[in-house]
C-alpha cells in the first residue's frame, strides 16, 4: 500500500492540474485584495496609522490575511460540486486514506494561496512597499498556516451541507466580523477601547500584527511571537478538527 505522503501527492497533483487548467480562478481569486491595494492603499499614504512602518507595510500584511480568509475559507465549494457529481462517493470507496483526500486538497489550496500572495507583494512593491526578504518569507509561512487551517475546515464543512446556498452564507457570516475585528485594513489600535478589547479574542488579529512586525524587520517583537503561536495553534486545532469531520461525515 502506498505511503500517506504518496497518496497526498497523488491527490495534490490531481487538484493542482485541475487548477492549472483554470488559471482564471487564481487571477480572480486575488482580484479583491488587489483592488484594495490599488484604490485604498494610496488613501493611507499620509495618514498616521499609529504603528511601525509606512502605510504599505501596514496594508499589505492585512491584505495577505484577507486573501487567506476569503480564498481558503471558500475552498470547500469544490467539494460540494464533486459531491453533486458523485466524485466524492467514488473517491471514498478507493483504498486511499481519507486523510490524504483532505490533505491533498489542502496542499493545493495552500500553494494557490502562496502564488496569489506573491502577486500581491510584487504589486505592493511596485507601489512603494519595502520589506526585508526574511520578513516576507515569514509572512508567507503565516499565510500558509492560515490557508491550511481555513481550507481544512472549509472542506470538512462542505461535507456536511448539500448546496453552495447553504455553504456560502455561513462562511460569509463568520468571515466578515473576523475581517473587521482583525485590523486587516487599519490597525485595531485606532479603534475604540471596547472594540479593541473584543478584537483580542480573534486569532487573526495576532496573525496580522505578526506579519506587520515581520514586514518592518522587528523579529524580536512580541507581536511576531504572538502571531507565530496563534498561527501554529490555529493550524493544529483546525486541521485536527477538519480531518475528523472529513473522515467521519457521510457525503
Amino acid at each position: 500500500m502506498p505511503s500517506p505522503f504518496t497518496e497526498i501527492g497523488i491527490v495534490f497533483g490531481r487538484y493542482l492540474r485541475q487548477t492549472l487548467r483554470s488559471r482564471i480562478s487564481v487571477i480572480f481569486g486575488v482580484t479583491q485584495p488587489l483592488l484594495f491595494l490599488v484604490f485604498f492603499g494610496p488613501l493611507l499614504r499620509d495618514v498616521p496609522l499609529g504603528g511601525a512602518g509606512d502605510s504599505w507595510q501596514t496594508l499589505v500584511p492585512g491584505l495577505l490575511v484577507q486573501l487567506g480568509l476569503f480564498s481558503a475559507a471558500f475552498a470547500g465549494i469544490g467539494v460540494i460540486i464533486e459531491k453533486q457529481l458523485g466524485i466524492i462517493e467514488r473517491m471514498r470507496v478507493t483504498p486511499v486514506r481519507r486523510s490524504a483526500l483532505l490533505l491533498g486538497r489542502v496542499l493545493r489550496d495552500v500553494v494557490q494561496l502562496l502564488v496569489q500572495s506573491l502577486l500581491i507583494v510584487l504589486l505592493g512593491t511596485a507601489f512603494g512597499l519595502r520589506a526585508p526578504l526574511a520578513g516576507v518569507l515569514i509572512a508567507f509561512v503565516f499565510v500558509a498556516l492560515l490557508g491550511a487551517s481555513l481550507a481544512s475546515l472549509s472542506h470538512a464543512f462542505a461535507m456536511r451541507v448539500h448546496t453552495a446556498q447553504e455553504f456560502a452564507p455561513v462562511v460569509n457570516s463568520l468571515n466578515m466580523p473576523a475581517m473587521l475585528l482583525s485590523g486587516i485594513l487599519l490597525p485595531m489600535s485606532l479603534a475604540p477601547g471596547w472594540l479593541d478589547a473584543i478584537s483580542h479574542f480573534v486569532p487573526f488579529r495576532y496573525v496580522v500584527d505578526g506579519i506587520r512586525a515581520a514586514f518592518v524587520g522587528h523579529y524580536g517583537d512580541a507581536a511576531l511571537l504572538q502571531g507565530t503561536l496563534a498561527s501554529v495553534l490555529l493550524a493544529a486545532v483546525c486541521m485536527t478538527a477538519g480531518l475528523r469531520l472529513f473522515g467521519k461525515t457521510d457525503s
